[in-house]
């Protein structure tokens, strides 16, 4: 691979150089060598040309994982345009946002449509017959503006420069094993969309030149199938995944398929929420592999710790920082109470640090939210995650709880601001608060707490009918609790907190009842 090679369209093209031949992408019926997606990319890159997109202007691409995500996207890049993935289960008043914020300049979506808030739409990615433009490979330039949620509860574009997702790849790349090889079939049902399955997933695979086996859709046993048939070795996932895919088994009275379908898997890895230990067991013991944690963030371009990083698999742990990352605790005065460097971390084997917030540094940070940097790290390289972990004896690092009222849900961030604005704009509310509890399939869901309007009646049903049509599905609150009032602060916010010690987060309460 050049050295020179930086954004993912480039690393396409050194892959291409130097595995001409070899299979790069697996998408259902279509199979394309390096060397034939390379040529893809450049008709793409052409076809945004000849629609006199300058460089550094934004394009949305809001499609299902397939070759034509990957072409629409790379081919923006080689391009020298700004990729702003969307979130297929986007709603239009969300879609509509993301483009307005974004400045986006052309939206490339499935099938024909009309402009979405006046900018122009394209029914996939567009081809054309020149050469593609001549772009400098800049560390620097401006590659994706991935949508999260921030503290004003508007999703915020993380600013990910070229140079950021580099480094993250070659920072999982120097773990022991290496998450991805060159010799490796990557099974990615990981949405493109989310910067996990972007660059965790397809970057790797870019960056050493395997094969990715793309499915648009995750099918549980259908995966299997895929995995079997494809003889898959690496797969990045999520919790939900694994969960599933033991369901399945479990529903089929075998581990047989559950089996078969792992039995070339080389390595799995979980993140974007933390596992239930009894799914890592259960993965251990009846599909025969380790699945092995990590942690991350939009904001990190994502990966920051690992339990490859140490070489201890645990449940509940998400290891140490990958090398070139560092990792320090740091408790609510901004003191510092644990570091780690990226070698596995420094427990001394005889006690615990923290707990502390998170705060991690490394050339894989985004460079501030869109469009003005704001919010990045601090002057010495600094970002504050906003989450909670402790350092057991071995130094490995374990996740607590997020200091901010961020709900993940699936690893999806979902700010309870977003959806109040939508609850309390239905007539029958007078006040909503909304919480994240417990969920045994998506780490966490969305409950609402209600006061109705005077004289007013709703059921839980219509409310969630009618937030499904302004807020993507996992956004959409899956319980109520109705009461009669609110618990406010001192300064007149609702108090999320208070309604968490008050039980919300479990069962029926005194004064509401869950619908």
């Amino acid at each position: 691979m050049s050295e020179a090679a930086t954004s993912l369209a480039a690393l396409v093209r050194s892959a291409a150089g130097r595995r001409r031949d070899a299979p790069a992408v697996i998408a259902g019926d279509q199979r394309l060598t390096w060397a034939e997606l390379d040529a893809a990319v450049d008709r793409v890159a052409a076809g945004y040309a000849a629609r006199d997109l300058a460089p550094g202007s934004r394009v949305a691409v809001q499609l299902p994982n397939g070759l034509a995500w990957l072409l629409a996207s790379l081919g923006a890049l080689r391009a020298g345009l700004v990729v702003v993935p969307v979130n297929t289960a986007y709603t239009d008043p969300e879609l509509e946002y993301v483009l307005r914020d974004s400045g986006a300049h052309l939206l490339v979506a499935a099938g024909e449509r009309a402009d979405v808030g006046g900018v122009p739409v394209c029914a996939g990615p567009p081809e054309g017959d020149g050469p593609p433009p001549e772009v400098p490979d800049d560390p620097d330039a401006l590659a994706f503006l991935a949508y999260t949620s921030g503290t004003t509860g508007r999703p915020r574009g993380a600013m990910l420069t070229a140079g950021a997702l580099r480094a993250n790849q070659e920072q999982c790349l120097a773990m022991t094993p290496p998450p991805v090889r060159e010799d490796d079939r990557v099974l990615l049902v990981l949405p493109l969309f989310h910067v996990y399955g972007l660059n965790a997933g397809f970057g790797l695979v870019a960056a050493t030149g395997a094969c990715a086996v793309l499915q648009e859709t995750f099918d549980p046993r259908g995966s299997l199938a895929l995995m079997a048939e494809e003889g898959v070795t690496a797969v990045p996932g999520a919790p939900p995944m694994y969960q599933a895919w033991l369901a399945v088994a479990d529903a089929l009275g075998s581990d047989a398929e559950l089996r078969r379908g792992f039995a070339a898997v080389r390595i799995a890895s979980s993140g974007a929420a933390p596992m239930p230990e009894d799914v890592f067991t259960a993965m251990r013991e009846r599909a025969a592999v380790t699945v092995w944690e990590g942690y991350g963030l939009t904001e990190a371009s994502p990966v920051v710790a690992s339990t490859l990083a140490t070489g201890r698999a645990k449940p509940n742990c998400i290891g140490g920082p990958v090398p070139g990352v560092e990792l320090v605790l740091r408790d609510t005065a901004d003191s510092q109470v644990g570091e780690g460097h990226g070698d596995g971390g420094h427990g001394d084997g005889d006690m615990e640090e923290g707990p502390g917030e998170i705060w991690v540094r490394g050339p894989n940070l985004f460079a501030g939210y869109w469009p003005d940097g704001a919010d990045g790290p601090d002057a010495a390289g600094w970002l504050g995650t906003g989450d909670l972990g402790y350092r057991d004896a071995d130094g490995d690092v374990h996740l607590v709880d997020r200091r901010s009222d961020l709900i993940l849900v699936s690893g999806f961030n979902v700010y309870p601001a977003e959806v109040e604005r939508v609850l309390d704009a239905h007539p029958a509310v007078a006040e909503s608060a909304v919480i994240g509890v417990p969920d045994g399939h998506t780490g966490a869901a969305v409950r609402a707490v209600v006061v109705l309007a005077e004289g007013e009646k709703v059921t839980f049903e219509e409310l969630q009918s009618y937030a499904a049509e302004s807020l993507a599905r996992y956004k959409v609150p899956t319980s109520v609790n109705f009461l009669v009032s609110l618990p406010h602060s001192l300064t007149g916010k609702v108090s999320r907190a208070r309604l968490r010690e008050l039980g919300l987060t479990g069962g029926d309460v005194e004064g509401g009842t869950d619908g």
